[in-house]
């Protein structure tokens, strides 16, 4: 088995991961320019760094080679965020629907939540890249989250990284109870979408600075500063993903 060159294996990774960011922040900046409702609130991304790639091969047993990536599915990883619910799977039809990648699994974690509370909705997509030598096509794990399943995940992961993976048992169900907290403020505000919206497009007509929850704050989460905490995150906090 000889030694991968990571700087040129991960090249076409770097390059999905721009190229879809960019497609899914056209859709949103195309439906608000038509004065529609946008599912997409922003999108971020990241590629896993080599030392989280080996400890996750390592733990699962997998060989590095050229094969790697379609083991970890998510060397490559979008995450896609939602205000409401009924937004996640908006977004997943759009991305069904697209001819430029090929949706080959998909996993429900919103509807059947995993043990520790984590909700969202895990797309892996195969996604052709033209490089110097030809087409190349890897796969990248697109994430759909509401704002408040990514607040929660992100939480958890801060205390698996403080804890090294072993959370204690009174922290792991406070995290759960707050898992179910989180989605019952999920669904109340999917219960009164249609208001929360048309507050939203009065704001806008108003030209008033804010044409959502975001916005509030001025966050600009295009920002890719902090994703390497999705990458441990997917890597460390979902590695059932694989199997």
């Amino acid at each position: 088995m000889h030694k991968l060159d990571w700087e040129l294996y991960l090249l076409p990774f770097e390059q999905a991961v721009e190229e879809i960011k960019v497609k899914i922040k056209n859709i949103r900046n195309e439906l608000r320019k038509r004065k529609e409702h946008s599912p997409i609130e922003f999108a971020v991304g990241r590629v896993k760094s080599i030392p989280s790639i080996y400890n996750k091969a390592n733990r699962l047993q997998f060989p590095i080679d050229e094969n790697i990536c379609w083991e970890i599915r998510d060397i490559a990883g979008v995450r896609v965020i939602c205000q409401f619910i009924d937004d996640i799977p908006a977004v997943v039809e759009m991305i069904r629907k697209r001819g430029d990648m090929r949706v080959y699994l998909e996993k429900d974690y919103v509807s059947t939540p995993k043990e520790s509370g984590y909700r969202g909705y895990h797309l892996a997509v195969e996604y052709p890249i033209m490089m110097a030598g030809g087409q190349v096509t890897i796969p990248v794990e697109i994430q759909i989250r509401t704002l408040g399943m990514n607040f929660w995940a992100t939480i958890e992961h801060s205390l698996n990284y403080k804890y090294e993976g072993i959370i204690p048992s009174n922290i792991r169900q406070r995290l759960f109870e707050a898992a179910k907290a989180s989605y019952k403020l999920d669904s109340e505000m999917n219960n009164i979408r249609e208001e929360i919206k048309e507050a939203q497009a009065e704001f806008t007509k108003k030209e008033v600075p804010m044409d959502s929850l975001l916005s509030l704050v001025e966050l600009d989460l295009d920002i890719d500063a902090g994703m390497e905490n999705m990458s441990k995150s997917e890597g460390e906090e979902h590695d059932d993903d694989n199997h």
